[in-house]
């Protein structure tokens, strides 16, 4: 006859060979299921309440610091080797690849076919740099998140001149659709609290693309536009310089001035002809389809941001509406004096450079 015992958990009375010894004591098969399981790792059977684990992926507490991780999106038990991260988090490949798939830092080289929002013949595409944050892709994610609830209105890519950051790029958009359209505060706010910095980084920049063809009807016309903007540029250095927030030693590197020279004709003549810095000039000629200012440093602040789009569009407005004596006889104070726009016209005054009234002026960010 063979021996019987009880359950220590349900008192039932099984064949000895029927139970499972487990703590010093013998269950039957329906309790010792309820209250224990298995490392799937080690083997070792420990209390259900211990369990590092899951139901589906049972582990002792030694071998899951061994060798896995929690996907923090889903909470599911992911074998170290299969995880992704961002930021140092661990996800589960289903959870990374929905959350970042589309999402993240595109590469230098990425140009997507350009949207374009609002209505008018000037469009700005802004490239604004930051960096000491990390180059997460989470980190972007959530910028675009922010960004594009409405409409795509940005996307990120990497850029090898930040120590641990990336660039955040707009769609084309008229400066009304940038003051309006386009959540810029919200942007700069979940920038600055994640940890960003751009103009205090010293290695942002904040560049300025507008479109060759609001610069005049035809080639010539806007040739001629694009010469005046760089002669204005020229002339008026000391003032862009300081509007920039750059160090001369930044611009060097970054935005180099042409030089100045008698005509308009002349500084575009040299500048077609081979500028030293090529791209990495104060207005880059380079791209077929827009002007490329590159004299800003980067900002996480509003209003300069708007400011600097608005500065930018002011001088294409002289540039392409006045004669080339006409630029070269304008003075800064006239140039200045000519500005309606309450955010260009406090940053100007912030930067001591409109008409001796300076305001108190905020820290950049």
């Amino acid at each position: 006859m063979k021996e019987e015992r009880k359950c220590a958990r349900c008192g039932a009375v099984h064949p000895e060979a029927e139970l499972i010894w487990f703590e010093d004591e013998r269950y039957c098969p329906d309790c010792i299921r309820e209250i224990s399981v298995v490392c799937i790792h080690c083997g070792k059977r420990i209390w259900r309440t211990d369990n590092s684990g899951s139901d589906q992926l049972p582990l002792c507490e030694g071998c899951f610091e061994s060798g896995y991780v929690t996907c923090i999106c889903c909470g599911n038990v992911v074998c170290r080797e299969d995880a992704m991260y961002d930021g140092g988090e661990p996800y589960c490949q289903v959870c990374y690849r929905r959350e970042f798939e589309s999402l993240c830092i595109r590469d230098y080289y990425y140009k997507p076919e350009p949207i374009f929002y609002g209505e008018a013949d000037r469009y700005f595409g802004v490239e604004l740099e930051v960096d000491e944050g990390g180059e997460y892709d989470g980190s972007a994610a959530e910028v675009i998140r922010i960004a594009n609830q409405e409409a795509e209105h940005i996307y990120c890519k990497h850029d090898g001149s930040l120590d641990d950051g990336f660039e955040v790029v707009t769609h084309p958009m008229t400066l009304d659709y940038h003051s309006s359209g386009m959540p810029w505060e919200e942007v700069l706010e979940k920038l600055r609290k994640m940890g960003y910095l751009s103009h205090q980084a010293n290695t942002c920049g904040l560049h300025v693309h507008v479109n060759r063809s609001s610069l005049g009807d035809d080639v010539v016309w806007q040739e001629g536009t694009i010469a005046r903007i760089l002669f204005f540029v020229e002339k008026h250095w000391e003032e862009l310089l300081k509007f920039s927030r750059r160090t001369p030693r930044q611009l060097e590197r970054w935005a180099a001035r042409y030089g100045y020279r008698e005509s308009p004709q002349d500084i575009l003549d040299h500048a077609k002809g081979g500028g030293r810095n090529g791209r990495y000039s104060c207005v880059n000629l380079e791209n077929r389809n827009t002007v490329e200012f590159r004299m800003f440093r980067g900002s996480l602040k509003w209003n300069t941001v708007i400011a600097t789009l608005q500065m930018v569009n002011r001088i294409c407005d002289v540039a392409f509406s006045l004669s080339d004596e006409e630029i070269r006889s304008m003075s800064w104070t006239t140039f200045v004096s000519g500005c309606r726009e309450p955010e260009l016209i406090r940053y100007l005054k912030e930067r001591r450079i409109y008409i001796n009234e300076p305001v108190e002026t905020e820290e950049e960010l």
